[in-house]
Formats: C-alpha cells, sequence, structure tokens
C-alpha cells in the first residue's frame, strides 16, 4: 500500500480506498470532494482524522490519544 508523504494520504492510498467501499460510499465521496472542490484524498483523509478527533482536520493535526492511552472518542463512553 502507498505510504504518506508528509503525513497525507496519497492519491493512490485513496484510490485504493474508494475501490473498497461500498457504491454509496464512494458516491457521496466524491460528491462531496467535488462540491467542496477539494481532491479526494483530502476528503477521504479529513473523514479519518475527524472520526479519530474530533477538532482534526487532516492527519498533521489528529491527536487520537489522550495522555492516558485510550482513544478520545472512547474515553467519555467508558
Amino acid at each position: 500500500m502507498q505510504q504518506l508523504a508528509d503525513q497525507h494520504l496519497s492519491a493512490a492510498a485513496a484510490q485504493t480506498l474508494l475501490d473498497a467501499v461500498p457504491e454509496r460510499i464512494r458516491t457521496a465521496m466524491l460528491a462531496y470532494a467535488a462540491e467542496i472542490e477539494y481532491p479526494l484524498e483530502a476528503v477521504i483523509e479529513m473523514a479519518i482524522a475527524g472520526f479519530l478527533d474530533q477538532d482534526a482536520l487532516s492527519f498533521t493535526d489528529c491527536e487520537p490519544m489522550t495522555s492516558g492511552g485510550k482513544l478520545k472518542m472512547l474515553e467519555h463512553s467508558s
């Protein structure tokens, strides 16, 4: 699989991921990328980073772990 360049998802890696998701998800991601005029890899990166850290816009500013080693998203459900 393609490696991250400068901590961002490559176009090839984004395409691989896009090819692996259900058609309705693929269609929605492509439509959203077109709507906001962002590259597909940025949209996928924003989705993953935002899932792990609600304040993150990309992998660069994503901080999914807290000091206790738990995912932030799971910390509130414990």
